[in-house]
């Protein structure tokens, strides 16, 4: 889980206006942040097989995101990824 002052800034980074907290940016951005910090795990706990699950089903959700972004505004698209530093 993310500490809510991340969380807070993640949010702040990428929202599109004052009370977006929903916007495929941030929600991208969050499981990003998520998948970032489950693969540092992975790095001391390689045995950790239900979290790394856990790391595919967030990996797969972004990538529906993404595809999503890419479909209806890629300009968006291609900020994300750049802000993210995502590659594709």
């Amino acid at each position: 889980m993310l500490a809510t002052a991340k969380k807070t800034d993640l949010i702040e980074r990428f929202r599109t206006h004052d009370s977006d907290t929903g916007s495929p940016e941030v929600q991208i951005a969050i499981l990003s942040q998520r998948i970032g910090d489950l693969t540092e795990h992975f790095k001391t706990h390689t045995k950790d097989h239900a979290s790394r699950r856990g790391l595919l089903m967030l990996v797969s959700k972004r990538r529906r995101l993404l595809d999503y972004l890419k479909t209806h505004d890629s300009d968006r698209y291609r900020a994300v990824i750049g802000k993210l530093g995502i590659r594709k």
